[in-house]
């Protein structure tokens, strides 16, 4: 039994797994290669200043296999990063940054790329460009999934037009639904929590390609990296930080190895735990360290910094509402930062009501995660409990106990945060933490108030205008009671019809 013990690959376990990163069906595997490629090319053209092109194809290559190719204008991939980024799976450089980011666990592209290679035999292709003048260079490579390496195949350089970019294709088992979980449906919402964003698509089968034009030609505000704050270390981890730290003394470990702690916090922390601002932070034992922790908890500490993170914005969200929907009226949130764990996080949510949306259907509801659009799981989100818990009916729309309110409306709901707290590895769904909930409630409570005002203006109006309606019936048979009554002459009459319509056209004016 000893003999046949071995360490386990990550690609092997998620090649057997393949369901936790959203590989679980032939539709979703498709959605999923889609995703993570797009995901990867906003972030890198985001973090170099590029307004993000993106040009993507889906080619049919037989009745349950597809070519999926995203190609953006985004910096380039340096020529001996590339092997490594897209064949070998928890390989990556934001999962110990902490600020807002699409991609966290450095799993996505090369996890797709895995599932290619499994289904169809075919290697994933990358072409990347970091400068016209130097050339572009094509790799084609397969990850050893024994070893979680990657091997390439062909490594050349070619002739490629673009100045700078990269460009995915990928070969893989899938099938093509239209629908709310279709590529269409997700690159749509992607662009409208993307305003600065244009995409041109072009699905299996289409002659033509779609375009989605962008809102906004403003980048979203930089997320800068910032420290851990003190309220998000449990024991284990704040162990391992004392260890590597290269601060020399406790005080001035809590000051640089954490975000809000200033000399008095320091201070404060240290003799809450009895212990001394120079003491060597490698010398500290676990028990000292739980005392740390409970003196950090009872320690009065500021929320951390937001400046990690990058919201869409109201005005650009309402933009990009205006751009995709024909409503009557917009509605937008974009709620102050708070904090869970330790961790920033920023809810914003746009409504669009009225105009072409059915009225007698649910409302549709779009939930993004660091402007990525979640199309699966919706039961499980904490968005959606929050809209479903949500009262609408004091809004003005009907709604059924345990159900979405019924109504002319789109509702989009976005989280942004440093770490969002998935519920899964395939990340499509945000767990239900409290203060995550409530600021979502919130927000949606924000919008619904400026619903209600529009729905009740609207309703007052309508009244008015069949009161108006009325009126207009039924004045000239006042006027003929008036005649008879009064015994006036057809001229008379005549003129107080014409006075009494007088009187309601400009009544109806003002």
């Amino acid at each position: 039994m000893a003999a046949q013990q071995r360490e386990i690959s990550v690609s092997e376990f998620f090649t057997k797994n393949r369901h936790l990163l959203g590989f679980d069906s032939p539709t979703k595997a498709l959605l999923t290669t889609l995703k993570e490629a797009v995901d990867n090319s906003l972030d890198a053209c985001e973090e170099a200043g590029i307004l993000p092109n993106l040009e993507i194809q889906v080619h049919t290559i037989a009745d349950n296999r597809f070519r999926v190719i995203v190609r953006d204008n985004g910096p380039g991939i340096v020529k001996a990063q590339i092997p490594r980024i897209f064949g070998k799976l928890l390989y990556g450089s934001k999962f110990h940054r902490l600020r807002q980011s699409r991609g966290q666990q450095g799993i996505g592209i090369s996890a797709a790329g895995m599932y290619g290679q499994l289904t169809t035999g075919k290697p994933i292709v990358i072409e990347s460009r970091t400068d016209r003048r130097k050339p572009a260079h094509r790799y084609e490579l397969v990850i050893d999934t024994r070893r979680n390496e990657p091997v390439v195949k062909r490594d050349t350089e070619v002739e490629w037009e673009v100045a700078h970019g990269t460009q995915v294709e990928i070969e893989l088992e899938g099938s093509h639904k239209r629908g709310r979980h279709g590529m269409g449906t997700y690159l749509r919402q992607t662009a409208l929590a993307n305003p600065h964003v244009e995409i041109r698509f072009q699905g299996p089968g289409e002659e033509e390609p779609n375009l989605f034009q962008r809102a906004s030609k403003e980048l979203p505000a930089e997320a800068l990296e910032i420290k851990p704050h003190p309220y998000g270390v449990e024991v284990g981890l704040l162990m391992r930080m004392l260890k590597e730290s290269k601060a020399r003394r406790l005080g001035s470990f809590f000051q640089t190895e954490f975000s809000r702690v200033g000399p008095k916090a320091a201070s404060r922390i240290v003799e809450g735990a009895d212990l001394q601002m120079t003491s060597s932070p490698r010398r500290v034992t676990l028990a000292a360290a739980e005392r740390l922790i409970d003196s950090i908890r009872e320690t009065r500490i500021p929320s951390p910094p937001t400046n990690c993170l990058s919201p869409i914005g109201r005005e650009r969200i309402l933009a990009s509402l205006k751009q995709q929907l024909a409503a009557d009226f917009y509605a937008a949130s974009s709620r102050s930062p708070a904090v869970y764990r330790g961790n920033p996080f920023q809810v914003e949510v746009g409504l669009a009501y009225g105009g072409d949306l059915p009225a007698d259907d649910l409302v549709t509801l779009y939930r993004f995660a660091n402007r990525v659009p979640l199309l699966y799981q919706q039961g499980a989100c904490a968005i959606f409990k929050s809209t479903l818990t949500t009262n609408w009916k004091g809004y003005g729309l009907h709604q059924s106990r345990g159900a979405l309110p019924t109504g002319p409306l789109v509702l989009m709901a976005h989280v942004a945060s440093v770490w969002v707290p998935f519920t899964s590895e395939s990340k499509e769904a945000v767990a239900g933490y409290d203060e995550i909930i409530k600021e979502m409630k919130l927000a949606l409570q924000e919008v619904g108030r400026k619903l209600a005002q529009h729905i009740r203006r609207h309703r007052k109006q309508r009244d008015a205008a069949r009161k108006q309606a009325y009126i207009e019936k039924y004045i000239p048979h006042i006027g003929i009671a008036l005649q008879e009554i009064l015994d006036l002459s057809e001229r008379q009459e005549k003129k107080i019809v014409d006075t009494l319509t007088d009187t309601l056209t400009r009544s109806r004016k003002m």
